[in-house]
């Protein structure tokens, strides 16, 4: 297959060229138009690697539609998510199971109807995307390590994260943000200081010894570590320490200049880019860009803002397009060790989207996984 008349997105530069595929393979990678008659015409369009999600939670999305409800078919529920995701151009997703949650019930159901959704559409060959795993460890949860434990030796996850989402710090510093985001701020007072007490209690109780017990559970399988909402240069010194190499939504410069000073990628919501500001009154996300701090980006809960923002960096923020689609593409690829993908280049696999790009608005046309099209 040749897709030809296309703005081919390389790694270092724009080209009006032309992607020759075979064997679900990037073959060669040319200026100008295809003479063959049975090349592909894309009329112009962009032609990008296919993206890398590393941290989304749109599958519980689609298991949970809303609070208290549990969709009865979970592979329906994969199979919904695994759509949505492949129309967004994404093409390689780590999967983001929240696991340990100290303020929400009904976890261990979701997280193996995740586990068990992925790996059921893998086997039937039914999924458009490739999917991997991620297991989010909040590590003030009392059942975190009960819950997570068997899943570590499971071959499709490939990343853990440390998180913590205590009221009062990293990302809730502000705990007027903490009561907004829970919905909670209209409760009476006594009731909200109570509910703060008990997650204050559990932090004091599990954080440091699940967070010792995690760090050595993935170190033992040497599976990358990432630490989640890194806030003091403090949080970074900690996590470099423990061996983590990415530093996920970091909610200050600060913090994110350590990190590139101790050597790991950062990565930020791509809803932050598309919003021009965090949900949670963070550090922006265009703001780390712009000085040169941003390594990746993850759609976290929107899909198809990663795309978006890859275009937004490139118009607004005034990144090279090659340098803006890494951050959704090969920078990704690279911070959990898979090679094989995330740029247009020779011995790459053949993971491609067709892009129409309106003003400010990209559209995905086309997307292909290992040479076939899946959207």
């Amino acid at each position: 297959m040749i897709l030809t008349n296309a703005h081919v997105v390389t790694p270092d530069a724009v080209i009006h060229g032309s992607v020759h595929i075979e064997d679900g393979m990037i073959r060669a990678v040319d200026e100008g138009v295809s003479a063959n008659p049975a090349a592909i015409d894309l009329e112009g369009d962009y032609l990008l690697p296919g993206l890398i999600e590393m941290h989304t939670d749109n599958m519980e999305k689609n298991l949970e539609p809303r609070p208290g409800v549990k969709w009865p078919s979970p592979m329906a529920a994969v199979l919904a998510h695994d759509a949505q995701i492949a129309a967004a151009g994404i093409t390689t997703v780590l999967d983001a199971i929240s696991i340990g949650e100290a303020h929400k019930a009904g976890r261990d159901t979701l997280i193996a109807d995740s586990i068990a959704g992925v790996e059921r559409g893998l086997k039937e060959d039914v999924l458009r995307a490739d999917h991997m795993l991620h297991l989010r460890c909040e590590v003030v949860g009392a059942t975190v390590i009960e819950l997570s434990r068997p899943h570590f030796d499971n071959p499709l996850v490939k990343v853990v994260s440390l998180m913590d989402h205590t009221p009062g710090q990293r990302q809730w510093s502000e705990i007027g943000h903490w009561l907004q985001y829970n919905k909670t701020e209209h409760l009476p007072a006594a009731e909200i200081e109570a509910r703060l007490d008990k997650l204050r209690a559990a932090r004091a109780k599990y954080g440091e010894a699940h967070r010792r017990e995690i760090v050595a559970l993935a170190r033992e399988r040497s599976l990358i570590l990432a630490t989640h909402d890194d806030t003091e240069p403090e949080h970074v010194d900690e996590a470099a320490a423990e061996g983590a190499t990415i530093s996920e939504f970091p909610t200050t410069l600060a913090a994110a200049q350590r990190a590139h000073e101790l050597g790991l990628a950062t990565i930020m919501g791509s809803p932050n880019v598309v919003r021009n500001g965090s949900h949670s009154g963070n550090v922006s996300a265009r703001e780390l860009a712009q000085a040169g701090l941003l390594d990746g980006l993850s759609s976290d809960y929107v899909p198809v803002s990663l795309l978006h923002a890859a275009f937004l960096l490139w118009e607004d923020v005034g990144i090279a397009l090659p340098e803006a689609v890494a951050i959704v593409s090969s920078n990704t690829a690279r911070m959990v060790g898979l090679a094989d993908r995330g740029r247009l280049a020779p011995g790459l696999r053949a993971d491609l989207l067709r892009v129409k790009a309106l003003p400010h608005l990209p559209v995905v046309r086309q997307v292909w996984r290992c040479g076939k099209q899946v959207a």
